[in-house]
């Protein structure tokens, strides 16, 4: 194999070497392994991964009458209604999305079969499947070993049945972060914030054990003489038992005479601890291109300022993750003939800029009347059915082309002259 490229940077299954007791060993903390116990790293991953799923995908013919709606195919079908028989359209993009950033790469395996007809055959889509990133390594064919030079191929380890599969590019749509330096696989942001998950999850476990202690402060216990080491730990147990978890807040402890309970005071204010909580998840929110008010950070933000948020959420965003996706989707799942012909795939981004019932009534009315959109197109836009004759654009009649503008008033100065000359 020494003339395949092998990409294991990413994903492939945990090894010894990867183990948690090895990492303390060698003095590395592995953060990788309870990231997702980050709350803000978490809701990113929540927030990408739903917004994709909220999108319908659409399957558009550009025409001469330009786009129109195409008849449906199986891959459509698919990618619209059931890409599998377990998945729903909103379940299997959530996981290819929530696998592309936090692993960098997003994999789907294209099931086909060749069906054999009288003249030649047919290769048909059976289904389509979401394929855990852990489990695939990355193959680049540069000497040709599997009969194709320069080919990429997709090894995949079943983790539950212990076969391994190798895929055809074709065959695999491939879904990478923006973060690739050899444009063939995407790197997760989670490797670029790892100091700073590292301190997120580190605050994370601060805040847990101080609710486990009851909010309460350590203490140190003061006595005068000496105790053995047993001795010693039995006391540190009791009081330890009085004076920690929910349940003893408040509570009064007995101290025996020659005993003093000596607070050890740390204040969260003079720490500075929630401005710096607060600064590293707008850093990790930043990464990943969420906006504050997405992350419930709303000290900033108004009803308006959040409505320009989420516009630039799409923009500056979800536009670049979206014609991601587009372009492998039309790439893989396109003949040579259907692309000449205009067909492709488009998610419906406007999803995410659906107004309030007022001014969504104001810019269809607004669309209608200015023959930009027909009566049914609208409709349709409310989920309503369509009517008859709803299929005409209509326009005011006091607007005229531009090349005619004036000619009205020509017309009657004519008709004025000739009246005034008989």
């Amino acid at each position: 194999m020494g003339d395949i490229t092998k990409y294991a940077n990413i994903i492939r299954p945990e090894t010894d070497l990867n183990s948690e007791t090895f990492l303390e060993w060698m003095g590395i903390k592995d953060t990788n392994r309870n990231v997702l116990s980050e709350v803000t790293y978490y809701t990113c991953l929540k927030k990408l991964s739903e917004t994709l799923a909220t999108m319908p995908l659409k399957f558009y013919q550009q025409t001469e009458n330009g786009r129109e709606k195409a008849k449906s195919t199986r891959a459509s079908k698919l990618l619209t209604v059931r890409p599998n028989p377990v998945m729903t359209p909103t379940t299997f993009w959530t996981t290819v999305e929530t696998n592309r950033n936090h692993f960098g790469n997003g994999f789907v395996w294209i099931r086909r079969k060749f069906t054999k007809q009288k003249y030649g055959g047919k290769i048909e889509i059976l289904d389509m499947w979401p394929m855990p990133s852990k489990c695939v390594t990355l193959l680049m064919d540069d000497k040709g070993v599997f009969g194709q030079q320069g080919k990429l191929y997709y090894q995949y380890d079943d983790s539950k049945s212990g076969e391994t599969y190798v895929f055809n590019q074709d065959d695999v749509m491939h879904f990478k972060t923006w973060l690739s330096f050899d444009g063939i696989s995407g790197e997760p942001v989670k490797s670029i914030l790892k100091n700073t998950l590292s301190g997120g999850l580190e605050s994370q476990e601060f805040m847990n054990s101080l609710y486990k202690q009851g909010l309460t402060a350590s203490m140190a216990l003061q006595y005068t003489g000496d105790l053995d080491e047993n001795r010693r730990k039995a006391l540190q147990a009791k009081y330890e038992g009085f004076l920690t978890g929910a349940k003893n807040a408040g509570r009064v402890v007995p101290v025996p005479v020659g005993f003093q309970l000596q607070p050890l005071n740390v204040s969260l204010t003079d720490a500075q601890f929630f401005e710096l909580k607060k600064y590293t998840a707008l850093q990790i929110a930043a990464a990943f291109g969420i906006k504050p008010n997405q992350i419930n950070d709303y000290e900033k933000s108004s009803y308006a300022n959040s409505e320009s948020q989420q516009l630039s959420f799409l923009v500056d965003t979800m536009l670049y993750i979206l014609k991601l996706y587009e372009d492998e989707i039309n790439y893989k799942l396109l003949t040579d003939e259907e692309r000449e012909n205009g067909f492709y795939y488009k998610f419906n981004e406007k999803v995410l800029l659906r107004a309030d019932n007022k001014t969504q009534s104001e810019m269809l009315k607004n669309y209608a009347q200015a023959a930009i959109y027909t009566p049914n197109e609208a409709r349709e836009y409310l989920d309503k059915p369509k009517k008859e004759h709803g299929d005409r654009l209509y326009a005011n009649g006091n607007i005229i082309p531009l090349e005619m503008a004036g000619t009205q008033y020509m017309k009657g100065s004519d008709n004025n002259a000739k009246d005034t000359t008989t």
